[in-house]
């Protein structure tokens, strides 16, 4: 089993609203944080920009969007204020460690799959009480391959010694997670956590980590048997 870890396992979007408003007093510009940084994290993770870099010049693009134009020492001095106030935010969804809980009682091993910087992202998670969750972490800067390049999911899979079509893959993003793991023969599966688009018909969605349980012990036949509910508790009484 392998999990994104942005807005799947922690609530990136809550903690990055949050330094928002600890870095201009309202979230009012969300919009125009979350288009900056959509375009800037895309130069980070084509090796365009390093992660100190993208996170300096997008906070000079996001201020200047608003006509304020900002020296790279001011941008810097306010990107660290930024950084603060989003890390003593980070949290965990309430279905996340009920969900990893179960995973972990049903004897699959867990691994992480993460378009990230990597000592950044291994501090998040150790941040979060999951550092000795997962018996591996698959990381993009580490691997040199960000998802949804075919090389990170395979990566992943080497990792667990598993044949990809053994393998699921839960993410927030129907682009380049449940279909990038997909397309890589991985049981590619949506968390679609709004619960309002359209369904896709190639991959699976569900809107809650609580629906991963059914979901494996139903609906995803390649998954082997004896590694679906081994804990041997029936699944209604199971807290996922």
């Amino acid at each position: 089993m392998c999990l994104d870890v942005d807005d799947t396992l922690v609530d990136s979007a809550g903690s990055s609203r949050h330094s928002l408003r600890a870095l201009v007093g309202n979230d009012r510009a969300w919009s125009v944080w979350q288009r900056t940084t959509d375009r800037y994290y895309a130069r980070f993770v084509t090796n365009e920009l390093d992660f100190d870099t993208m996170r300096v010049e997008r906070t000079r693009a996001f201020f200047a969007a608003f006509g304020e134009h900002l020296d790279a020492a001011e941008a810097e001095r306010r990107e660290a204020r930024r950084m603060a106030a989003m890390q003593r935010a980070w949290r965990l969804f309430d279905d996340t460690l009920p969900c990893l809980d179960w995973l972990r009682g049903s004897g699959l091993r867990l691994a992480v799959i993460t378009n990230a910087p990597g000592a950044y992202q291994r501090r998040k998670i150790a941040a979060v009480g999951l550092a000795d969750t997962f018996d591996e972490l698959v990381i993009s800067e580490e691997v040199g391959a960000a998802k949804p390049d075919p090389r990170i999911f395979r990566t992943a899979c080497d990792a667990l010694g598993l044949h990809p079509a053994e393998v699921v893959h839960v993410g927030d993003r129907l682009d380049i997670d449940a279909q990038g793991a997909a397309r890589v023969g991985m049981h590619g599966v949506w968390l679609d956590r709004t619960g309002t688009a359209d369904r896709p018909t190639d991959v699976p969605t569900i809107t809650s980590l609580f629906e991963l349980p059914g979901l494996l012990m139903s609906d995803l036949p390649a998954v082997p048997a004896e590694r679906r509910g081994a804990s041997g508790r029936p699944l209604a009484q199971l807290s996922c």
